[in-house]
């Protein structure tokens, strides 16, 4: 059992970088879902459901942590244009403390209430987006992406209007456990503001508490660097589509987070977009490596307040090498197979056969029949899918799959590999959970589906 750490250390700074907050008065509070693997690491699993409610829906503080909320100031590029006008608008820094690896970690929300940065926003979150929220989460830690961990769901009791669902819809707030919620966006306000004693302070901060084998300023950007590609490879392995890529999203941990229109992949689909309103595909699937590209740009422009630019640009240069180096890793990872020196072959056959296989359930498919390598020849042709694994893409795939050892064949003995399909989160199989939440008030697919989720997980073991 870990020992709860509180260490409050942004509140602790004195860096102007966060205003005072109080988190809205909610007329009820239901707790829908508590992480107790993620409270854990924190100490804080032995929490009662009271408890529990008292510190996640009423926001009464932590025992030595922070005495109030931080909503945190940021700008940002949506959608490649700037806007000055961000900030938390709908969630705040509610607590810091260190888990059982000693990391540092944030405990934010979102739809905790306003703040000086809502922009005339109600500050709340729908019970369905973070229903959203808890399934992503999960799922893409099952699959090895590095993402916030959802901690809390708890139902508000507020009735809510959205132009783009079907109104009145329920409310909820969230608590997300993260490394940090410092964003690229942080660094853009403090250029913006030509404010370079903020930027330096906060500079040594996120290297005292996040990157501490960097030993300047350039060494923080590669560092980053170096996170954000191995995060990019992990979303393109795991078929998953952020949605919106704003520089306000992307973490200087390299962390996944804030999860509004995600989807996953039903098959690959180079040009498939998660939000309706990205009209021009600007984050569409096959973009998101080069959006994250585009998003480092703009963190190394905001440090060239306070260093010189040209080593920013070496390490910004390396960062599609560095891409293709962790997509080699992650693919392999995906399949259970050890790299080899040149992967070049595997992964060239790799996106001919995906394109080939343009039916629901294949990206995610493909990956599960063939976990283990050419070990698991007789269960993948012996799944559901095998009529498909024939053709000149397969024979490439196949062949170049041969060259490979398993990386750990004792996976293969887990009993979640004995059924047919993978487990997925298709946008059908979320709308059909929310569905039966919203009409009948019934949790249990909910439920179900995360703890399908959590055997994956200890399945994949990624």
């Amino acid at each position: 059992m870990s020992e709860y750490l509180p260490d409050p250390r942004l509140a602790q700074s004195t860096l102007p970088l966060y205003d005072p907050v109080k988190a809205a008065d909610f007329p009820q509070t239901i707790l829908r879902y508590r992480n107790d693997r993620a409270a854990a690491s924190a100490g804080l699993d032995t929490l009662t459901d009271e408890a529990w409610t008292s510190h996640f829906g009423r926001f009464r503080p932590l025992p030595d942590n922070q005495p109030e909320p931080l909503a945190l100031r940021y700008h940002g590029h949506q959608f490649r244009h700037y806007n000055p006008d961000l900030g938390d608008g709908r969630g705040f820094l509610f607590a810091q403390l260190r888990d059982d690896q000693g990391r540092l970690l944030d405990l934010g929300t979102k739809g905790s209430g306003q703040t000086p940065w809502s922009r005339g926003g109600d500050g709340r979150l729908t019970l369905k987006g973070g229903v959203r929220e808890v399934l992503a989460t999960a799922m893409l830690e099952a699959l090895g992406v590095p993402t916030s961990k959802s901690f809390s769901l708890i139902e508000t009791g507020e009735a809510l209007h959205r132009g783009d669902e079907p109104s009145p819809t329920r409310s909820a707030v969230l608590t997300r456990l993260s490394h940090s919620h410092l964003r690229f966006g942080t660094f853009e306000r403090l250029a913006w503001l030509n404010d370079a004693d903020t930027m330096r302070g906060l500079c040594d901060f996120i290297i005292a508490n996040y990157h501490p084998t960097a030993q300047d300023i350039p060494g923080l950007f590669d560092a980053v660097v170096s996170a954000n590609a191995k995060l990019a490879a992990r979303w393109m392995a795991a078929g998953f589509i952020h949605g919106v890529l704003n520089t306000d999203n992307m973490s200087m941990t390299g962390e996944s987070f804030d999860y509004g229109p995600y989807r996953f992949l039903p098959w690959y689909q180079p040009g498939f977009t998660a939000a309706y309103f990205d009209h021009a595909g600007l984050y569409a699937y096959a973009r998101q490596p080069d959006t994250v590209l585009w998003n480092l740009g703009q963190l190394g422009r905001s440090l060239t307040l306070i260093t010189d630019s040209e080593p920013l640009v070496a390490a910004f240069n390396t960062c599609p090498e560095r891409y293709d180096a962790e997509f080699a890793l992650a693919v392999c990872a995906r399949l259970n197979i050890l790299p080899l020196t040149d992967n070049q072959p595997l992964l060239t056959s790799l996106f001919p056969l995906l394109s080939s296989l343009a039916y629901d359930g294949s990206f995610e498919g493909l990956f599960y029949d063939w976990f283990g390598g050419k070990l698991s020849h007789n269960r993948a042709m012996a799944s559901p899918r095998a009529e498909h694994y024939t053709g000149e893409a397969f024979t490439t795939f196949r062949t170049a799959l041969e060259a490979y050892e398993t990386a750990d064949p004792a996976k293969l003995d887990h009993p979640r590999f004995k059924k047919p399909n993978p487990e997925t989160l298709l946008i059908d199989e979320i709308e059909t959970i929310w569905a039966d939440i919203a009409e009948r008030d019934d949790w249990s697919a909910f439920y179900a589906k995360l703890d399908a989720i959590e055997t994956w997980r200890r399945a994949l073991n990624l």
